[in-house]
């Protein structure tokens, strides 16, 4: 049996880490005047980085004898996560990524032929290649929606996805569209999936740590997640939901030497326990088959800490706050917002389209130049704040893309690197 020393505080003792909205101090090396791209990479905070050296320095002092200790943080850890989406910590399997947990649940799902499959048009990547590769393999049939008609006439929207479901295996969706920062009405939508006796797969990187998500309220049946985005860790780590009553329908095409029932008995129980017929474990933890990324997912219990301290829905309602400072400013400006009326539908990020005849690249690289952290998803500029923007930086923002559209334009300063 594999015996841990209790898992170690990831910060120094004597030290509270202790997130406020608004407040970056945690971030005493960010470069930018307002970071607002945590939609696509989190910048570490010092807890964080305190968190890696924690292990890091262990691991050094300890080599293998630390090995069951960050196995019980990890551990640990589960518990908190499987609180964050609203399971239970048994119910959550440990990936490097987002990418990994689609694909596992891809290769491992009971297709047969003639299975349909339902996708979303506007998806990342990562959500539509594994099913597509599934359909080339098992002769499955496609069914395609576009997610930016659930941005309008709901109704009607779900009434197509109605459709769509009569029949269908699964369907696989992102909690929050990445190019609009649309949130998908998952409670509605599985609902429909429970109702059709589909599977509902969704895509949460976008959402968890900062949409409220409960897999319950929503019938989810599958969810993967990655920690470098709006949970705020490293990247690395990651995790893959799957309900209880589901563990039996995944067959294990992915399971390693740690996929086993006691794995590591052979390592720390003596002779006699190296066997290769002991059962793979029906929890999702099967997809944890060899060593993970210690220091990740130390990462990502740091960040997560400070997070949920502050509360998902109280970070929630103060980027809200940020976005509607933000928003009639660029409008201003000529720019056009696809930020959803509803309010229910909205997320951590705020897109918008650049005035005509501005060119999307020079315009980003503009801002970057004037120090404004942010992205361009096809076609789209994002801007993604977090807990640590204070919504002062919203006028930030606001002076400089002014600047960054003038000097687009011709009209304005060359800016100079930050």
């Amino acid at each position: 049996m594999l015996v841990a020393a209790e898992p170690p505080r990831l910060s120094p003792r004597g030290v509270d880490h202790v997130a406020r909205l608004g407040d970056r101090s945690l971030f005493p090396g960010l470069a930018a005047l307002v970071y607002a791209n945590h939609a696509a990479i989190s910048p570490p905070s010092f807890p964080v980085k305190q968190a890696v050296v924690t292990w890091l320095e262990d691991a050094m002092r300890r080599g293998a004898t630390a090995f069951p200790t960050w196995m019980a943080q990890r551990q640990r850890l589960r518990g908190k996560l499987a609180a964050l989406v609203g399971a239970r910590a048994e119910e959550l399997g440990f990936e490097q990524n987002t990418s990994r947990g689609v694909s596992d649940v891809a290769l491992c799902f009971p297709w047969r032929p003639g299975d349909r499959i339902v996708l979303f048009e506007g998806e990342f990547p990562a959500n539509v290649t594994p099913w597509l590769l599934a359909a080339k393999r098992h002769g499955l049939e496609v069914r395609w929606l576009r997610a930016a008609d659930f941005a309008g006439d709901l109704e009607a929207a779900l009434a197509g996805l109605d459709v769509a479901l009569d029949g269908a295996r699964l369907c696989a969706v992102s909690a929050v569209q990445f190019q609009t920062g649309l949130r998908m009405p998952l409670e509605a939508i599985g609902a429909r999936c429970r109702a059709s006796g589909t599977r509902l797969f969704v895509d949460a990187v976008q959402a968890c740590g900062m949409v409220p998500v409960d897999v319950r309220a929503a019938h989810v049946d599958f969810l993967a997640c990655g920690s470098h985005k709006w949970l705020m860790g490293v990247e690395g780590a990651g995790f893959l939901f799957v309900a209880e009553e589901r563990w039996g329908e995944l067959s294990p095409e992915v399971a390693g030497w740690l996929s086993h029932e006691e794995g590591l008995s052979f390592l720390f129980e003596g002779a006699g326990h190296l066997r290769y017929d002991r059962p793979i474990t029906s929890r999702p933890s099967f997809v944890e088959g060899g060593n993970l990324s210690a220091a990740s997912f130390a990462a990502l219990e740091a960040s997560l800490d400070l997070t949920l301290g502050i509360g998902v829905p109280r970070v929630f309602e103060h980027v809200q706050a940020f976005h509607d400072r933000l928003e009639p400013k660029l409008v201003e400006m000529g720019f056009t917002s696809v930020r959803c009326e509803d309010p229910t539908r909205r997320s951590g990020s705020l897109s918008v389209i650049p005035p005509a005849g501005i060119d999307l690249a020079d315009l980003h690289r503009a801002l970057d130049r004037f120090g404004v952290a942010c992205s361009m998803p096809d076609g789209h500029l994002r801007f993604s704040p977090h807990w640590p923007n204070d919504l002062d930086e919203a006028d930030q923002i606001g002076l400089s893309t002014e600047a960054a559209l003038a000097a687009v334009r011709g009209g304005g300063p060359s800016p100079e690197p930050l």
